[in-house]
């Protein structure tokens, strides 16, 4: 007989609303598992008191109660939760408690889906790996000596290894799909404007946005539609949809005209064997699938590339954190911000022009491409360490960028992009996941999910279970 952990979200929600089980005993399995197993650097702060109250208040038969009603959750270090820790991955922030909880915390507090605590990120949510001060790393438990990737290491580390069946994470330039890929995940970041960043707003590019880390696609979309939805205050939103993304899951895609290049964006490295073989794979597996599969050249130029680093250092620097705790920073945060803090307001209003016309002239280039197919990384998972490099934050941010070299580019253009655990690869004798990506036009996630869905019914990959599942 399966375990509760073993079904998927989405079966546990079903189990939830004809009373085979409660949402107290799914919490407490899962509290259960986090107590005993979190030996992948998953959660930060864990509230199992809370997480009990709110799975008492479940009602399976509330009306209007969706798929995920019951189903236990976590929620990312970075997001405001009002009367729980929220240090944003920092010793800076180590006595920060919110007196408000954002968009998305409530979002998922609406569902009734109760949320076991905060999982683990790096400073800021900056590096692609999830190392912070004075906490274990977050590890894929493929291989517990490899990183889980970031910004969102925890949420895919607790996802990946059992302790919660799904997690929000958030993107900035990668912070989902770089997990997703580490861990053997399905990790969905949305278009812009998709989901809310009340109330606190805090990035005027636009490159950032939450989204969802899961073990399938359909899990992905129903939490997608949890989170979805805009504030009278949001800056830009996108149109909604005329069916649920859950629902988009189970329409076959029409035959797709599908643009593909394995060609680095942001770094000039070369790409890992293994890798290019998930990517030739899922061009062959698109083919056979009925569509049109086209290479095309890079989308966008490298002259992009500094113009995305100087917004991101500003990002960096307009973060708040106070004068007298910036020493407890680590030296890439303190890097950034340097390079942030010398940047003029003209100049960085320069750059989100530049970086708007870049993302204007990919977006026409793609325009005749339904998706488009690329690796997410460069390599499978590296060695915990590997990247992090205190002693020269500039080597830290190149080698970063050697690791995760396609991931940005949808955070430049706004396009929703999934990544797809559809490939393995052994390393000194141990299995570890290989991803792919397929991005979508803008707003059209929809899509995007019905030919995702597609790539899973062909290829399942939901049984695969990591060591210590």
């Amino acid at each position: 007989m399966a375990e509760l952990h073993d079904l998927t979200a989405l079966e546990q929600g079903s189990a939830v609303r004809r009373g085979e089980v409660s949402a107290l005993e799914l919490t407490e399995h899962y509290l259960d598992r986090v107590a005993r197993l979190d030996d992948v650097g998953a959660f930060v702060e864990v509230v199992a008191d809370r997480a009990r109250a709110a799975a008492r208040a479940v009602d399976p038969a509330a009306p209007g109660a969706g798929p995920l009603h019951g189903v236990p959750t976590a929620v990312k270090d970075l997001n405001l939760t009002a009367g729980v820790p929220t240090r944003f991955g920092s010793a800076a922030f180590d006595d920060h408690v919110p007196e408000v909880s954002d968009a998305v915390t409530e979002a998922v507090e609406a569902a009734g889906m109760p949320w076991l605590g905060k999982t683990s990120t790096p400073e800021l949510g900056s590096p692609c790996y999830t190392e912070p001060e004075g906490r274990p790393a977050a590890v894929t438990p493929w291989d517990r000596t490899r990183m889980a990737g970031g910004s969102s290491g925890g949420a895919g580390a607790a996802v990946a290894a059992g302790l919660v069946p799904l997690a929000q994470g958030s993107d900035g330039g990668g912070s989902i799909r770089i997990p997703a890929s580490c861990c053997g995940l399905v990790g969905l970041k949305p278009t812009r404007g998709r989901i809310s960043g009340h109330p606190m707003y805090g990035d005027p590019t636009g490159l950032a946005t939450s989204g969802s880390l899961a073990r399938t696609v359909r899990d992905a979309a129903a939490l997608l539609d949890v989170l979805a939805g805009r504030r009278p205050g949001d800056p830009s939103w996108a149109p909604e949809p005329s069916t649920s993304f859950l629902a988009a899951c189970d329409t076959a895609p029409r035959r797709l005209r599908v643009a593909r290049f394995s060609t680095p964006v942001i770094a000039d490295v070369e790409v890992d064997p293994a890798v290019l073989a998930t990517y030739d794979d899922a061009s062959r597996l698109l083919s056979d699938l009925g569509h049109e599969v086209e290479d095309v050249p890079v989308p966008l130029p490298p002259e992009a590339v500094p113009v995305f680093e100087r917004c991101w250092a500003v990002l960096t620097a307009l973060s708040p954190v106070p004068e007298d705790r910036q020493h407890l920073l680590r030296p890439l945060t303190r890097w950034l911000m340097d390079q942030g803090h010398a940047v003029t307001g003209p100049e960085f209003g320069t750059a989100i022009g530049a970086m708007r016309r870049f993302a204007a002239a990919a977006l026409t280039a793609l325009a005749p491409y339904d998706v488009v197919l690329t690796p997410p990384l460069a390599t499978p998972p590296l060695p915990v360490g590997a990247i992090r490099d205190d002693a020269d934050p500039a080597r830290d941010f190149a080698a970063q960028k050697a690791f995760t070299p396609y991931t940005s580019a949808w955070n430049v253009t706004g396009m929703p992009a999934v990544s797809l655990p559809l490939g393995e690869t052994v390393v000194d004798g141990t299995t570890l996941p290989v991803g792919v990506m397929l991005a979508g036009r803008p707003a059209e996630e929809t899509l995007l999910l019905s030919v995702a869905a597609q790539v899973e019914a062909a290829r399942p990959w939901h049984d695969r279970r990591p060591p210590g599942w």
